[in-house]
């Protein structure tokens, strides 16, 4: 494995490091990407609100397999509505990632989630080094006063290594949820495109999706 593919295991914060050691090709290539904010023009802004749109064309899943074939999975949340459970991790983990905009004119972000595919827990329990969480979604930045389009809706994809087996065992006893990683992820990921932290950009190959 290169220099290059470690350093981006590392960046991803949340994730041990002897995930790097578990990368396999075969599983696909995924990735955090989006294209930063000129800086010019995100040091203006100032964030007055987020709007998260969870469309319900959106296919959930509730199958107690592997991968389900579905662009919502998600389980940490007792059963119930996983479009409003989803808008509201989406809504905390933007709003901790675009809190740093310190400029003199509100914005509204508004985001519409395309996947959110966290692990089912026999995916987390099958064993080391597997599995993804895929979190993607689009922006679009507007005048909060006039509704006027500052920033044309762009696509941001979140994806992170997932933990499982006995590191992810490890994590829930340190206090840590699938919940708290993807936040967390997502959150460093909105900070990097708004230019308000490090970049969080970066790609790895992993079993799983």
């Amino acid at each position: 494995m290169s220099v290059s593919r470690r350093m981006v295991l590392v960046g991803f914060g949340v994730v041990s490091a002897t995930l790097v050691t578990g990368c396999v090709g075969g599983g696909g290539t995924f990735q955090t990407t989006y294209t930063p904010v000129a800086p010019d023009l995100a040091r203006g802004w100032k964030l007055a609100e987020v709007r998260v749109t969870v469309p319900r064309t959106l296919v959930v899943s509730e199958a107690k397999t592997l991968l389900p074939d579905a662009d919502i999975v998600w389980r940490e949340d007792p059963a119930g509505d996983r479009y409003d459970q989803v808008a509201t991790i989406m809504d905390a983990a933007i709003t901790q990632g675009a809190r740093g905009l310190s400029g003199k004119r509100p914005v509204i972000i508004d985001v519409t989630v395309t996947r959110f595919h966290a692990l089912t827990y026999e995916a987390e329990l099958r064993g080391e080094s597997w599995g993804v969480h895929i979190i993607d979604f689009t922006a679009e930045v507007v005048d909060a006063n006039t509704g006027a389009v500052l920033l044309a809706e762009t696509l941001i994809r979140a994806e992170l290594p997932a933990l499982s087996g006995q590191e992810m065992k490890a994590a829930r006893a340190r206090g840590e949820t699938q919940k708290s990683q993807i936040t967390a992820h997502v959150a460093r990921t909105v900070a990097g495109w708004l230019g308000l932290g490090p970049d969080n950009r970066g790609e790895f190959s992993r079993r799983g999706n």
